[in-house]
Formats: structure tokens, C-alpha cells, sequence
């Protein structure tokens, strides 16, 4: 029996550099020593389609599987015209279906977001909360991880370098373990 606590943790982004996809890889060095962190990339994922619901793709299946195992999720989103990048959004409606099968049914989660930008990702992440409603998750209000920046923050390696905010990715860490486990008690 895995005693670990497992975190499933993806960005909207496809991009190999992409700064969602370092702080993700930040958030995996930063665990506390009984959580794992499974990272999932979203290359590969069709454009949804209903047709296809019937018989989801290899890659789908792959990620409602990774969710339904996971004790909460860890999101890292970019900002695309102040909201949501399409492939995130992509995904979040393939893992919803089929109807009567929402992977993200009752999940913890907890979002954060890396942009070149001054805001760091504050409407795409409050317009994700948005989603969170519908599809019945739980988002932790706090802390909240928002990165601006962050070109100045990760290095050319991809490593994110900044003391601050691999603390406020760590505490973030810690409460989505914490109100997890506090949901699961209520």
C-alpha cells in the first residue's frame, strides 16, 4: 500500500520552456517527504471532440486515470488573453467526460500560474476557479502562487532561482496537503 500522499500536477502549456512547466518542476522539489508529485504532460491530447467520447484516446484515458488516483491536483496555468490557454481548457473537458464520469469530481486543488507579465496569472487562475465550480473541485483560496515576471525568476536552464517564490510555492504545497486531509476528515 502507498502510504504517499500523490499529488497529480499539469500545466496548460505546450511549450517545452515553458515557466509553468519549471514552477511545476519547482513544486516537485519543494514536497514535503510523504508527498509525491506525478507530473503530466498534456502533449497529445486531441482537440475535444464528443464524437470521440465513446471511445476516449490513449492520451485521455492516461490523464482521467492520473486524476481519479491522485489525492489532490496541483495546476500550473499560463495567461492567454486574460484567461485560460485553449489547451488547458481542452483538457479540463476531456476529463469531465463522459457524462456521469467527471474525473475531477470532489477534487483538492490548488492553482498557480508563471507570466512574463506584471499580474502573474491572476485572471487566468481567478477564471479557472470558475471551472473549479462547475466540475464540483475544491481550490484552496491560499496562498496564492501568481509568478509575474517570471523570466526573471527561472533561469535559462529552467530552474526556478527565486528564494521567495519557491517558498510561496512550498507553503502552497503544504496547505493544499493540509486542506486535503481536512476535506477528507469532514
Amino acid at each position: 500500500m502507498n502510504s504517499k500522499f500523490l499529488i497529480f500536477g499539469f500545466a496548460g502549456s505546450l511549450r517545452v520552456d515553458s515557466f509553468n512547466k519549471a514552477i511545476l518542476r519547482a513544486a516537485g522539489e519543494l514536497l514535503p517527504a510523504d508527498v509525491e508529485l506525478v507530473i503530466f504532460d498534456l502533449e497529445g491530447i486531441p482537440p475535444f471532440n464528443n464524437d470521440l467520447v465513446p471511445q476516449l484516446p490513449a492520451k485521455v484515458r492516461e490523464f482521467k486515470t492520473g486524476i481519479k488516483a491522485a489525492d489532490a491536483l496541483l495546476i500550473a496555468t499560463p495567461e492567454y488573453n486574460y484567461s485560460v490557454p485553449g489547451v488547458l481548457k481542452n483538457a479540463i473537458d476531456w476529463g469531465s467526460r463522459p457524462h456521469g464520469d467527471n474525473s475531477f469530481e470532489d477534487k483538492p486543488v490548488a492553482i498557480m500560474g508563471a507570466s512574463i507579465g506584471m499580474l502573474g496569472t491572476a485572471r487566468a487562475q481567478y477564471h479557472l476557479r470558475q471551472s473549479c465550480v462547475y466540475l464540483n473541485m475544491h481550490p484552496l483560496n491560499k496562498p496564492e502562487v501568481m509568478v509575474p515576471f517570471a523570466q526573471d525568476r527561472i533561469d535559462e536552464n529552467g530552474k526556478l532561482v527565486d528564494a521567495k517564490t519557491r517558498e510561496k510555492i512550498r507553503e502552497l504545497i503544504e496547505s493544499l496537503v493540509v486542506w486535503t486531509r481536512r476535506l477528507k476528515q469532514g
